[in-house]
């Protein structure tokens, strides 16, 4: 095992509890079809790589990474559409452009956290997020929502669980997977493993590498899992 391998074993930690283990079924058929993958992650400050060293440490470019390192057969490529500060609505309204015209398998969704930050509305959001879920899911495309950051002052946002909890449900409604983010990033933070200042920036709310690093991974993990799995056999006819 190599340093790096032995570092990221830390992502791990509480993967059993927080599991990320989506269906993607257009991701899974596109890959056998072609051997080829387009995903686009479309999000704000965290997807954009705030707070990291250059590009090449955003949780996207790792992501490319960490799925080029476990599918060496597939061409995969991942766009990175992160754009500092982005509302909800801010993302929908180039949600075509930035996202469905690049034909994406597979579109990561990262999201709510500027519509916390300026407390938008529950009800405004919830409709804003149905219309994003419904124009990807419309374009024939899989989607995966992440869930917010686990912060360790969120009493500086006294309605942050009831915005994790719109998400939730609007991912629900729409048979959506969410990236267990918030789980994540708290079991990192009781393992011990990681120092506060490896997962959220000077800012309080941005990650920095090692939690950009992470997040990719447990992606990563998720993602060759689902496209890996065998292919279910039809039913034999009596």
């Amino acid at each position: 095992m190599t340093l790096a391998d032995s570092a990221d074993l830390r992502c791990r930690a509480g993967a059993a509890v927080h599991g990320f283990r989506p269906t993607l079924p257009v991701t899974t058929q596109t890959l056998r079809d072609t051997g080829k993958l387009t995903i686009v992650a479309i999000g704000s400050s965290t997807t954009a790589g705030a707070g990291a060293s250059g590009e090449d440490k955003s949780y996207p470019t790792v992501l490319q990474d960490e799925l080029r390192r476990r599918l060496p057969q597939s061409e995969i490529r991942v766009v990175n559409r992160g754009v500092g500060g982005q509302s909800a609505y801010d993302m929908l309204t180039r949600m075509e452009t930035d996202v469905i015209e690049q034909e994406p398998a597979l579109v990561i969704w990262q999201t709510v956290a500027a519509d916390v930050v300026n407390h938008v509305g529950e009800e405004k959001l919830a409709k804003i997020l149905k219309k994003g879920i419904g124009k990807i899911q419309a374009a024939g495309i899989d989607l995966v929502m992440m869930d917010l950051p686990w912060l360790q002052r969120e009493d500086r946002y006294p309605h942050y669980e009831d915005y994790r909890a719109v998400l939730q449900r609007a991912a629900a409604a729409s048979n959506v997977p969410v990236f267990p983010r918030y789980g994540m990033m708290k079991e990192w933070a009781r393992s011990q493993r990681f120092t506060p200042e490896e997962l959220i920036g000077m800012n309080g709310t941005e990650l920095v590498e090692a939690g950009y690093r992470c997040l990719a991974i447990r992606i990563a993990d998720g993602v060759a899992a689902a496209v890996s799995a065998p292919r279910a056999e039809p039913a034999a006819s009596r």
